[in-house]
């Protein structure tokens, strides 16, 4: 399975769905919180392009935020790219 990683915040509701919608698949997350590791919020911009929460990658591709990887799940696709 390839490696999911989410950048995240504490406060984000976001970041909470996100999260609740991987674990519906049992897919385990590296999770990097920008809150307790502002170091890290310079990396998500490097990588995204994008300052908001929460930012998700599977393995290199960037899929976005949750509304992002809600609609891979819907149309099918989010099975296929943690294989």
């Amino acid at each position: 399975m390839n490696t999911v990683t989410l950048y995240t915040t504490d406060t984000c509701p976001y970041c909470r769905s996100a999260k609740s919608l991987l674990a519906s698949k049992g897919v385990t997350m590296h999770e990097i919180n920008i809150q307790r590791e502002p170091g890290k919020l310079e990396e998500m911009l490097t990588r995204s392009g994008r300052r908001t929460v929460p930012q998700i990658f599977i393995g290199d591709a960037h899929i976005g935020g949750f509304d992002d990887l809600a609609k891979l799940d819907r149309q099918g696709g989010l099975m296929s790219m943690l294989a």
